[in-house]
């Protein structure tokens, strides 16, 4: 029976291949959804893992998440620079990082921050050492230059309008492990050097009036922190050396990345930093609930993938109807021969099983490989790695997808079972 099936199939090749492209098409789109949808939450999880506390100005707390840990360009609202001499000095505080965006060079984004964060964000560097003074910059893994190089910042981007900075270029001398974030992509720098470049005054400006021009708007976000004893009408010195004590007179900050001692020290920060002119965010928590809305775009783009999923099915259905009845001589002929009715059915429904099931670990293969595709344009664009691969529910999933191609293929089987020789043979 198998040969006489395989010869069937080879015999009506086209119409196989589009039956197996067809339920392939359908599987593939909802497979690639499940997976890209795992990968995100899987990768976002992992980046923010990295980060136990941010804090900064009152706001949006997704927004403050997504500027500070995922480097998204915002102009973000800010906070006294008081609360940075404050962390510092908190017995509760491991370090505090301040953290000053919206430079940028060649796509990368420039983040002014201090010499901790460029040693712990990913465990040490590759190459190289971290930053000492001014005019150094320790770049992510993923930065496509080499030790050595020379960094112009421009204010913005291209694509924005921005402008070069001409008061200083920093040069490469250190190089991040691989963090899987989107730190990756990001330029470290010393803060003071971000400082002394767009310079005190617009910082006070800023953290006094918040609606000012867009882009003195978004120049705020570069702006992180004075230290006491540096001049803050001084000119960039690229071979200035570092300091790093805060004062109150520290400038506004966008956002400053804690890293408390213990979970009891974590909550306790949070507490005390959620008071109206901060608010303290886990970024894992701001993530849930994201996820809660991705959850919901899930189910959208799911039941659109499961409505393509029934299309094909009545497609597969009527074919396969139209096909028993195109074959009635056929199966005449076998029923004259002497072949059983449960010979007949096995015959329609094992061809039209082996079909489906052809086309539905396609659509598993073509849905993996399309979530590989996506993943990789949006780790390329954001720096975070998206984790696509496969888990013991979609092996779940393959099994209802199977029972259900059981049933399906016995609906033509059945009518194919029902006829009498002499009918067949009629028709």
């Amino acid at each position: 029976m198998i040969r006489f099936i395989f010869a069937d199939l080879r015999r009506l090749w086209a119409g196989s291949v589009v039956v197996v492209l067809l339920v392939a098409l359908a599987t593939a789109l909802g497979v690639s959804v499940i997976l890209q949808e795992r990968a995100l939450r899987l990768g976002s999880a992992r980046a923010a893992d990295k980060f136990d506390l941010v804090i900064g100005a009152g706001g949006s707390e997704t927004q403050l998440v997504l500027s500070s840990v995922f480097l998204q360009p915002s102009a973000l609202p800010l906070m006294s620079g008081a609360v940075l001499a404050k962390l510092a000095a908190d017995p509760r505080v491991e370090w505090a990082a301040p953290v000053g965006f919206g430079d940028s060079f060649a796509g990368y984004p420039i983040v002014g921050t201090t010499r901790v964060l460029t040693e712990t964000i990913s465990g040490g560097l590759s190459e190289g050492r971290a930053f000492a003074s001014e005019g150094e910059a320790v770049i992510g893994a993923s930065v496509d230059l080499a030790i050595g190089s020379e960094i112009k910042p421009m204010h913005g981007t291209i694509e924005t309008g921005g402008h070069t900075h001409t008061e200083l270029a920093y040069h490469v001398i250190g190089r991040l492990q691989p963090t899987g974030a989107a730190w990756d992509r990001a330029i470290l720098v010393p803060i003071q050097a971000v400082w002394h470049i767009h310079g005190l005054e617009a910082a006070e400006e800023h953290e006094h009036d918040h609606a000012a021009e867009a882009d003195h708007h978004e120049e705020a976000a570069h702006v992180e922190s004075a230290h006491e004893d540096v001049d803050p009408h001084a000119e960039p010195d690229p071979h200035a050396g570092l300091n790093g004590r805060w004062t109150a007179e520290t400038p506004g900050l966008p956002a400053i990345l804690v890293k408390p001692k213990t979970i009891a020290d974590a909550y306790k920060l949070r507490q005390d930093y959620r008071n109206g002119a901060t608010i303290a965010v886990f970024p894992g928590e701001v993530l849930t609930n994201l996820y809660a809305t991705l959850g919901d775009a899930k189910q959208i783009l799911v039941a659109v993938a499961s409505g393509a999923q029934v299309l094909v099915a009545a497609s597969l259905i009527l074919v396969t109807v139209i096909h028993i009845g195109q074959r009635r001589r056929q199966i005449g002929a076998l029923r004259a021969f002497g072949a059983p009715r449960g010979a007949i059915f096995g015959i329609v429904w094992l061809e039209l099983f082996i079909l489906i099931a052809v086309g539905i670990g396609l659509g598993f293969t073509l849905g993996y490989g399309a979530a590989r595709i996506l993943s990789g344009f949006f780790s390329q664009s954001s720096g975070v790695n998206l984790p696509v691969g496969f888990a013991p529910e979609d092996g779940t999933l393959a099994m209802i997808f199977l029972a259900f191609a059981a049933v399906l293929a016995a609906l033509p089987a059945m009518l194919a079972y029902r006829q009498s020789p002499a009918q067949a043979l009629r028709g």
